[in-house]
């Protein structure tokens, strides 16, 4: 029953969404179209490849990309037509430049704001503690430390 459980959980691995009717004649081209359907994102399912969405419009996308390759068209200049379609969200890795500059930098802005706030609130915190304290006490705190 284990080893039956181990098989079906090593055999369940997602499948491309790729139809032999889809595929390209030319081995070339086909391995150019998967590389570029590897990157692009399926409009209506989440964090997921065209190439491996079984949705009706990355469907209409991976043909819409092997017509464009077929027809000549660079790898660039294929990927751009989509994007000129559907936008910028279509891409996985979505280029860094213009507004986008916003959202890259955003995560490390917020990182660095994060630790000086924090490093403020010690070093008030650190200050609230030794204003606290009366001169003999500040003294004596100080011979300790010496020890």
């Amino acid at each position: 029953m284990i080893r039956l459980l181990a098989l079906l959980c090593v055999l369940a691995t997602p499948a491309l969404a790729v139809e032999p009717s889809e595929m390209l004649a030319d081995p070339a081209l086909e391995a150019r179209a998967r590389d570029l359907s590897a990157g692009l994102r399926c409009p209506i399912c989440r964090n997921e490849s065209i190439d491996e969405s079984n949705a009706s419009l990355s469907k209409d996308l991976r043909i819409i990309l092997r017509e464009r390759l077929t027809a000549g068209d660079t790898d660039a200049e294929a990927v751009d037509y989509l994007v000129q379609r559907y936008g910028e969200y279509i891409l996985l890795k979505p280029q860094a430049n213009g507004a986008n500059w916003l959202l890259w930098g955003a995560g490390p802005l917020m990182l660095l704001m994060a630790l000086g706030l924090g490093a403020a609130t010690v070093r008030r915190r650190n200050e609230r503690a030794n204003a606290d304290l009366s001169a003999d006490e500040q003294a004596r705190l100080d011979e300790i430390m010496r020890d």
